[in-house]
């Protein structure tokens, strides 16, 4: 006896088809989850000796999350892939031939430049509308380590350019990218607690930018959220 349409629509989803709503439905959880993944392995990840390839490996991962997050904003879909796959191109090509410094400091500043437009798009998506979705709040998150990215990239470019930029534990002319990734995170959430020190003016110029959109996004954050809460109030 043929099945009928009423009877489809009352199976139980499979896993696969739980977990492709779930991502439908919270793809900006999903990027906060990943860019928390490849922070907690980066230790590991940069000791081993192919460490910087399996890095890019892993920001790719990012980048394919990244890209199905501004899918679902108002950020055009086809600009983040035009931005998109260059540089994941580029930064696997700089992690196999490290010898070229224009090479690396291109693969980086792309990079960069996508984690930039994706945080754009993720803001844009927190402000196009007066309600508050789960999503939108695991996007205030996610838009913030992106951000964290996007200026730890831009670090590894100045310093690519600029040999020396940035000092620290350690006599070494290049910082690591956990190191550059801690710093902006100490840049970004103004809690100063960082080791490494840009000496460089190209990398102090960053800096100062990272700091001022650090406190700029907090301050749009919350003027957001009290905005919203007064105009619940009032209607």
């Amino acid at each position: 006896m043929e099945t009928t349409l009423w009877d489809d629509l009352r199976e139980p989803p499979t896993r696969s088809q739980r977990w492709a709503a779930v991502l439908r439905k919270q793809p900006s959880a999903f990027l906060l989850a990943v860019q928390l993944l490849v922070v907690v392995l980066l230790p590991w990840l940069q000791a081993l000796t192919y460490g910087r390839v399996a890095l890019s490996v892993l920001s790719l991962c990012a980048l394919t999350v990244a890209v199905f997050t501004v899918r679902s904003t108002p950020a055009l879909t086809w600009l983040s892939a035009l931005i998109g796959l260059p540089a994941g191109v580029l930064e696997v090509w700089s992690a196999i031939s490290d010898d070229s410094t224009v090479i690396v400091a291109l693969a980086h500043t792309t990079l960069s430049l996508f984690y930039f437009y994706t945080a754009y798009g993720l803001v844009a998506y927190m402000f196009e509308d007066a309600w508050v979705t789960k999503d939108e709040l695991f996007a205030v998150g996610a838009a913030f380590t992106v951000l964290l990215f996007a200026f730890a990239y831009l670090f590894l470019a100045v310093q690519e350019l600029w040999p020396g930029s940035f000092i620290g534990h350690g006599d070494l002319e290049k910082r690591t990218f956990l190191e550059l990734l801690y710093l902006s995170g100490a840049n970004l959430t103004s809690v100063g607690l960082s080791d490494i020190i840009p000496v460089g003016p190209q990398a102090r110029s960053v800096a100062i930018i990272e700091q001022l959109g650090g406190v700029m996004y907090v301050a749009m954050v919350i003027s957001r959220l009290v905005a919203l809460t007064v105009m619940r109030n009032r209607s």
